[in-house]
């Protein structure tokens, strides 16, 4: 087996692929291909099709919204009835505790958390579609519920003052109405988010999840895990302290506690401990010898029977005034209505609930079926949790999500469908209608003791912070932030703080990407950082600019800036350069036309003493111009053919392979930074641009007459062939433009000749257009020609031979100094000119 996988991987290692294409831009590839004609369907037509309805559509819709129609029938009795018994037996078990315990979370009597692990589980099997996670009470939702339920239902609505005395029966009439009326704020929220959740899920809005990151989730749950701690310390102290909620909730109740810490009642604090640590035993137990166990130790309804077993024996209520569940009433309550009068004023509570149950359900809904190898639906999802909460809600239930661990001793304990839901709703049901009442003389600190264990899990979250910062420090930030603001803010307002400053950091990173100039790795097409891998070198003269992110107007200014300083090209910075070379330029001709005007002065009066010479304005003609026009008389297109250039780039390749949508603004951007590196002589191209890139220039008139579709190529390596190729053009250009520029010095030469000795001008060089300007205009067509190769470089060549032999014999002949010198002196000056020229 080793033998064939080291045989493979030599295959992989040996592979090699060679293609020869021609390099391909973007204008000549649209000609090669042929667009497959889509014909656009009309408005009314789509709506026509999707109402129209048929056998297999209904059949289809029907078993989409029910799923329990397509699984049951196929239900493999033998196979998985026996683990789906076992494993509802044992989550029924553990739902009994938590329900009771996290009703307390949620400011509800105890019973209202029997109601809500019964109803909405019972509903979940007809409408989920993840068979391993266990819906009910969860200690995060609960708290939310309870936030909600005391700022709508506060203690002084009711003239309640919290204290440790006997309550009198009036003080237990307050009691009632204030349970009450937080029971309708919390059936209240409940309702409004199921109908969310279930409005959201026929919208096909599930992905609105995929906004609650995992650091943001677990940031989030951390917080709340501090907020639930610290609202059941007065439980598990025995105090009796107001509850907070909203902004600052968690400092406010600590400093209520710590208070009143003299006022602890010691019995129920033994209670409270003796259970936790009952509760961390069993959990480490279960932990370590889970592969051994059959089922895990149900730990929880041991200690809840044990502890109300030791309550009723010992009458701790009365005797060590140990708050108790209390009445427990027997039997399902009739449906009614919510108070919809409520729904105005929770209505941002509700929504951010159903945002973060539904998040909740369906990250474990995911985990379970990836592990299990099946699919679920997070649309479907959504409506089933918002049909059992919505229709839950008439049956008096507050709103409910998956519990983490009772999921996990679902899957584990055997659970094979949502029967093992069923089951462990049947068990509930049976508590309530039958034996609820013996769990009246359970203690309340028992109860807390459960919540506070089953924090554990969300505590250990607090390792996160050393692995986000070893991974990634933005996703560090997101956790922090969530945990701040989910603390000092509420849970309601931390959500939406982490929530923005997730989308922050979204903006962030696209507005500021990082930027990279790439190079070839030898012998290969493929292009990597510079920066990054030694054996990367760039091409000399062509820079590769590439960006991890998409061109909008957030970015577009950064991006440009940013082109310019990883290329070290700054268009601004050359022109300005060629500017000041272009006066400088301008004047030393000025000044050189100067010194020849004195020297032909000097010769003339040398020559001919009778002559007398006027020179008006101290200008004298030359080549029937004056000498500051022809200072200043070569055009600046001419000068930058004959300057050399001012930087050593002369390609700009702009890879937007990693580019997902360009705006108007980025559009912009680019056709201003292709025209600006045009005018300083730097060739900027586009390599990589997606089928969706290329719609979106298309659409925003990006290819005109200045920029065309030839710009742009399917790949870098297809740019950089193209790039090579046109600066090997540039630069045969560019050398016959130097020659042209030695043409050019025969002004000076001809300059000095003046009037002829005899006063006679020569009419045909002063009169009439330079005998070399036809020789320019046929060099310039050449060398702007198409289809430019070496043979019209040399064509060019041989029309400058012709034209710096006919100018130096035309300049021999004319000049009186030259006629003098002897025949050798000639010979130099022709040498010397052709070793100038070649």
């Amino acid at each position: 087996m080793e033998h064939v996988q080291e045989h493979e991987e030599c295959l992989v290692q040996t592979q090699m692929y060679r293609v020869e294409r021609p390099v391909y831009n973007e204008e000549f590839l649209q000609g090669q291909l042929h667009k497959k004609e889509k014909t656009p369907q009309p408005l009314s037509q789509k709506i026509a099709h999707s109402c129209r309805c048929s056998s297999k559509k209904a059949k289809s819709h029907l078993y989409s919204f029910l799923p329990i129609l397509k699984w049951l029938p196929r239900y493999p009795v033998r196979a998985y009835l026996l683990g789906d018994i076992v494993s509802g037996i044992s989550t029924g078990v553990m739902q009994l505790p938590q329900g009771l315990a996290y009703a307390l979370l949620a400011a509800v009597p105890p019973v209202f958390g029997l109601y809500s692990s019964f109803y909405p589980v019972f509903l979940y099997t007809f409408f989920g579609t993840s068979r391993h996670i266990s819906i009910g009470t969860f200690a995060v939702i609960s708290l939310m519920i309870g936030g909600v339920a005391v700022r709508e239902a506060p203690d002084e609505m009711f003239n309640i003052v919290e204290s440790n005395s006997t309550n009198s029966t009036d003080l237990l009439e307050n009691y009632k109405a204030r349970d009450a009326m937080r029971v309708k704020v919390a059936v209240a929220v409940t309702l409004l988010s199921g109908i969310i959740q279930l409005s959201l899920g026929l919208l096909r809005f599930g992905f609105v999840a995929i906004y609650l990151t995992e650091p943001l989730v677990r940031g989030f749950t951390t917080a709340a895990a501090v907020h639930v701690f610290t609202s059941q310390l007065k439980y598990l102290l025995g105090i009796k302290t107001k509850r907070y909620s909203g902004a600052l909730s968690v400092l406010y109740s600590l400093i209520a506690v710590l208070s009143n810490i003299t006022k602890t009642n010691i019995a129920t604090l033994v209670v409270g401990l003796t259970c936790i640590v009952l509760l961390l035993s069993g959990k480490e137990i279960n932990d370590r010898f889970k592969k051994k166990l059959p089922v895990p130790i149900p730990m929880e309804i041991i200690v809840v029977i044990i502890a109300t077993g030791v309550s009723a024996g010992m009458n701790l209520s009365k005797t060590y005034e140990v708050d108790i569940v209390g009445d427990i009433p027997k039997g399902l309550l009739a449906p009614k209505v919510p108070d919809i009068n409520l729904i105005p004023a929770v209505f941002v509570d509700a929504l951010a609930i159903a945002i973060v149950g539904f998040s909740m359900a369906v990250s474990m809904a995911k985990i379970f079926a990836l592990k299990h190898g099946y699919t679920i639906d997070g649309n479907q999802e959504l409506i089933a949790l918002g049909i059992c909460n919505s229709a839950g809600s008439f049956f008096q239930t507050f709103s409910i999500t998956c519990s983490m661990s009772r999921s996990l001793v679902q899957e584990s304990t055997g659970g094979k469908t949502q029967i093992a839901g069923t089951l462990s709703s049947i068990m509930v049901l049976l508590v309530i209608v039958a034996i609820g009442y013996l769990f009246e003389p359970l203690p309340q600190t028992v109860l807390a003791a459960i919540v506070m264990v089953n924090l554990k899990g969300m505590f250990k979250q607090f390792g996160d912070i050393a692995h986000f910062w070893r991974t990634s420090k933005i996703e560090l930030a997101i956790w922090i932030v969530a945990f701040v603001a989910s603390v000092f803010l509420g849970l309601d307002y931390g959500l939406l703080t982490a929530v923005a400053f997730a989308m922050i950091t979204v903006i962030y990173r696209t507005q500021s990407p990082q930027y990279r100039i790439l190079g070839q790795i030898p012998n290969t097409d493929i292009y990597s950082d510079v920066e990054q891998y030694e054996e990367v070198k760039e091409y000399p003269g062509i820079k590769i600019f590439q960006a991890n992110a998409s061109l909008y107007f957030a970015n577009s200014e950064l991006y440009a800036s940013a082109l310019k300083k990883k290329t070290g090209v700054d268009p601004c910075a050359v022109l300005a350069a060629k500017k000041k070379a272009q006066k400088r330029h301008a004047k030393e001709l000025k000044q050189t036309n100067e010194q020849r005007k004195k020297a032909v002065l000097k010769l003339t009066n040398d020559l001919e003493t009778s002559v007398k010479h006027e020179v008006i304005n101290d200008e004298l003609p030359l080549n029937g111009k004056s000498a500051d026009a022809n200072a200043q008389g070569t055009s600046p297109d001419e000068l930058e053919h004959f300057m050399e250039p001012m930087t050593n780039v002369h390609c700009i390749i702009l890879d937007l392979t990693p580019v997902n949508f360009v705006d108007s603004v980025g559009a912009k951007m680019l056709k201003s930074v292709i025209k600006e590196y045009e005018e300083v002589g730097v060739f900027v191209c586009i390599a990589g641009c997606s089928g969706p890139v290329m719609d979106d220039l298309t659409r925003l008139n990006f290819f005109e007459k200045s920029t065309t579709r030839d710009l742009l190529f399917h790949s870098v390596h297809d740019a950089v062939l193209s790039c090579q190729l046109k600066h090997c053009v540039r630069r045969q250009r560019f050398f016959v433009y130097q020659l042209l520029a030695m043409v050019f010095k025969s002004d000076y030469w001809l300059s000095l000749t003046g009037p002829g000795l005899n006063g006679q001008e020569p009419k045909h060089f002063l009169k009439s257009p330079r005998p070399h300007q036809c020789w320019i205009q046929s060099i310039r067509s050449v060398c702007c020609h198409q289809h430019f190769n070496i043979a019209s470089w040399i064509k060019s060549i041989q029309l400058v031979d012709q034209l710096q032999h006919s100018t130096l014999n035309f300049i021999v002949s004319s000049s009186p100094i030259i006629k003098t010198s002897t025949c050798r002196e000639k010979t130099i000056a022709h040498q010397d000119t052709e070793k100038a020229l070649f």
